[in-house]
């Protein structure tokens, strides 16, 4: 006779139990690996792509004047700027790879105002901000900016070239 025959049935129940809770255990972190952490990752790209959607949209209306349709500095006002417009497509280029977030944040909400625009940016008034929301900057940092400003911050980062 086996060591499992020669135990009482309460014993041989409770033996069976406790592996079928380990199994249980197993097939349930399975499952949330399978199902779970894809859709928590799929949830975060689904709101960053209306972020950028949304920061698409105002850069078409308030930037591609100057800056053109593909962000590359060659937009139908250019030519009577003082200052030629910078591609934005290659601000991430033009920095060692890293996004510039913080001084373009600065340059669109006015803190670091441009004289070709004629007045601190933006020459669209308050439309950039309000609603004030939090971005990491290059270093890790959080940093504050108006809603508006977050959205045509996303755009441009999904840009980059």
């Amino acid at each position: 006779m086996s060591d499992a025959s020669k135990k009482s049935p309460t014993t041989q129940l409770f033996f069976a139990l406790r592996h079928c809770r380990t199994a249980i255990t197993l097939l349930a972190m399975v499952w949330a690996s399978i199902v779970v952490l894809p859709t928590l990752a799929t949830a975060q790209e689904i709101d960053n792509r209306a972020d950028v959607a949304t920061g698409r949209a105002l850069y078409m209306t308030h930037c591609a004047t100057c800056h053109g349709l593909e962000a590359d500095g060659n937009g139908p006002m250019a030519p009577v700027l003082l200052v030629q417009p910078k591609s934005l497509a290659a601000l991430s280029a033009q920095n060692d790879g890293v996004f510039p977030l913080q001084r373009v944040v600065a340059r669109i909400d006015g803190r670091d105002p441009l004289v070709s625009h004629g007045s601190a940016m933006p020459v669209y008034g308050e439309v950039f901000q309000g609603d004030d929301r939090a971005m990491k900057t290059e270093t890790g940092q959080p940093m504050l900016a108006g809603g508006p400003i977050v959205d045509l911050v996303a755009y441009l980062r999904s840009i980059q070239q």
